[in-house]
């Protein structure tokens, strides 16, 4: 191999780095035989589009030509999309974490042709600095190490490998069932961590804790107890207020770098925004609060005007503009003048917080919102005029690539947000995305991980991917009445445990297929998104209500068998654990499932009520009677629509009204 062969690749991340001067490869087979028959290491560099640092290492370093000379002379070099291989990201993360104490992107691993890691490390410079070599002397003093010290880097790696493996163990099968009394453990550990001053938990930088936030409301449901829902106001509020919120065009960029959230990492990532859809969509239906249904609709104006693709939703927006990070959405307040006029532009100086001196860097400012403005046609239109000159600068690059699990958790959100939220227009963009996802990314039964431009890539779906799609299709079987979503989202889920469920250990899950890896990840922790395995719980508790009676019994039992190995998460790290919390709470609940018989004639009030008060996690179904499985022998009572309410397999007495139906969803306390 004597060239750069990523011209053609699906990710768009390895597009870019199409014209380095190094000679870059696919992760591979092909490239380990030409490692193995040059017997010389691999150079492993992973990142992703919307990383800053990347792009920084990639015109120091990537693009240089004498350093391109080096790399291609000693080495086989191989770039990885960690977006488009999550499993690959997982294992030499570990192991870099492993050797140096910390992680992050870039990520430079040096590996030998059999894909054992001796050498690890992020971010190198060009040229040594802050106590870091640069890239060129790492890479002679590896192949010094290559060449004189061979046997011991073999042992090495042989070490590292094997430290792979054993964590990678399944978590344990505790003694103690999830229950009440856990839960409420994890939520008050939660809690004790809330920063009350300027929302969220813990301290800067801070990230938008999605999955922890939708587990809180969850648990006010089951509770009634308020605490956890004023929580995630505090910090919903504080978000949407602050500058990490784009308060011209919607949706959230990936982190704060300050305490109070003014300062954002530029990069906007869909699975940012397709959790924190979730959130405020539910966080909104159960509070009426004006500002949780403005940021949804914001956060859904995003999704269709900033990543909308001809394949589903795009992937992310750069945080950086021509290499200057946050530039198109910063600004000074001779700016707003400029564009805005002198009495608007004061007033917007004011009221988006933007100050002489500047919140950012070279005295510009990210755009706050405070407190709301008092007069909203005023409002409106200075944001209506700001975006038509913002969108005239120049515009970070996006990421085209369509991910099946970030689309999927997109889908979701919106159909819930939809259903919820009385907006069809929202659902019918699910499904459109979802109809897509699947006609494009499920080719000969085998669901793929990426799409570019309507091609499919070659890596296979991940268990995220998976499992989210299979929520995906049966919420939207849930609100549409369409069986034809129940039974894809079936049998996917059932493919799924035959690929990914651990033969060894019921209830445990890995990551990924693992073909051609030196272990096979497995990572339960909630995340940046939530961990496969939860995402995989939430799919067989939503299964084990839709299902027919045989196999819902077998998901039912699976989704316990998965939760109970959540228990050691959910006591010693609630908010790494939020998505198991959101799934275990729903679960507690029954889960709770709402059918409403209708009749020819139904308006479809009682269903659309049920969707509006229902608690999350809750499994809500319409129709005739016996066209779907929990309408099965349950009918309309006088002519009138009927909901029938049940808890696992008790189930209450038909009601026809909103008032009984709100009655009979009211919370026990401490029983949820």
């Amino acid at each position: 191999m004597s060239r750069n062969a990523l011209d053609a690749s699906s990710s768009p991340y390895l597009r870019q780095h199409a014209d380095n001067p190094v000679h870059w490869q696919e992760w591979g087979p092909d490239a380990m035989a030409e490692a193995t028959r040059r017997d010389v290491p691999v150079l492993l560099s992973v990142g992703y589009a919307a990383c800053h640092w990347c792009h920084v290492m990639a015109h120091e370093s990537f693009e240089d030509e004498a350093t391109a000379t080096v790399m291609n002379r000693d080495f086989v070099c191989i770039k990885v999309d960690r977006e488009e291989r999550p499993d690959i990201d997982a294992i030499y993360m570990n192991a870099t974490v492993a050797m140096t104490g910390q992680g992050g992107w870039p990520m430079t691993c040096f590996l030998t042709p059999s894909g054992e890691p001796f050498y690890c490390g992020t971010y190198f410079p060009s040229s040594p600095r802050g106590g870091m070599p640069s890239l060129v002397q790492v890479c002679d003093a590896v192949t010094e190490a290559w060449v004189q010290r061979r046997s011991e880097i073999d042992a090495l790696g042989a070490r590292v490998r094997e430290h792979l493996h054993s964590n990678t163990a399944a978590l344990p099968m505790p003694d103690t069932s999830v229950d009440e009394a856990l839960l409420d453990h994890a939520v008050a550990t939660a809690l004790g961590d809330e920063d009350r001053t300027s929302g969220g938990f813990g301290g800067a930088p801070k990230f938008p804790p999605s999955a922890l936030l939708e587990g809180l409301i969850r648990s006010a449901e089951r509770t009634g107890d308020d605490q956890p829902t004023a929580a995630v106001s505090r910090t919903c509020a504080a978000m949407a207020r602050g500058g990490i919120h784009d308060q011209l065009a919607g949706g959230f960029a990936r982190y704060a770098v300050d305490n109070d959230w003014v300062v954002p990492h530029f990069e906007k990532m869909l699975y940012d925004n397709a959790q924190l859809l979730r959130v405020y969509a539910h966080l909104a239906r159960r509070t009426g609060d004006p500002l949780a249904r403005r940021v949804t609709e914001g956060i859904i104006a995003f999704l269709e005007q900033d990543l909308r693709v001809s394949g589903g939703f795009a992937s992310s927006l750069d945080a950086d503009t021509d290499g200057v990070e946050g530039s198109t959405y910063v600004w000074t307040s001779d700016e707003l003048v400029a564009v805005l006029g002198d009495d608007d532009g004061r007033w917007a100086a004011d009221l988006f917080e933007v100050t002489a001196d500047g919140t950012f860097e070279d005295g510009r400012s990210t755009l706050q919102l405070r407190s709301d403005p008092d007069d909203p046609a005023r409002f409106d239109s200075v944001v209506q005029r700001l975006l038509v000159a913002r969108r005239g600068r120049p515009q970070p690059a996006r990421d085209d690539k369509v991910v099946t699990g970030w689309n999927a958790m997109a889908v979701t959100a919106l159909v819930e947000a939809g259903a919820g939220l009385g907006r069809e227009e929202w659902i019918e963009l699910g499904a459109w995305c979802a109809r897509l996802i699947v006609d494009e990314h499920i080719v000969d039964g085998r669901l793929h991980r990426s799409s570019l431009g309507g091609v499919v890539g070659q890596p296979a779906g991940a268990l995220d991917d998976h499992a989210a799609l299979v929520t995906a299709l049966l919420t939207l079987h849930q609100v549409t009445g369409e069986s034809a979503w129940r039974e894809e989202g079936l049998a996917l889920l059932d493919t799924t445990i035959e690929s990914f469920a651990d033969p060894g250990a019921p209830g445990a899950w890995f990551d990924a297929i693992g073909d051609g890896l030196i272990t096979r990840p497995r990572d339960p922790v909630d995340g940046a998104t939530p961990s496969g395995a939860s995402l995989m719980a939430e799919a067989l508790l939503t299964a084990s209500a839709v299902a027919r009676f045989g196999p819902a019994t077998r998901y039912a039992e699976l989704l316990d068998a998965t939760l109970a190995r959540s228990a050691v998460l959910l006591a010693k790290v609630p908010r790494s654990a939020g998505h198991w919390m959101s799934v275990a709470t729903a679960r507690l609940r029954g889960p709770l499932c709402i059918a409403v018989a209708q009749g020819e004639q139904s308006s479809g009030a009682l269903a659309a009520h049920a969707r509006a008060v229902g608690p999350g996690g809750a499994v809500i179904v319409a129709g005739e009677r016996d066209s779907v499985p929990l309408l099965d022998g349950r009918g309309t009572v006088d002519g009138a629509d009927a909901a029938y309410v049940c808890r696992g397999t008790v189930c209450g007495l038909p009601v026809t009204t909103t008032d009984d139906l709100d009655a009979a969803l009211v919370v026990d306390p401490g029983r949820g």
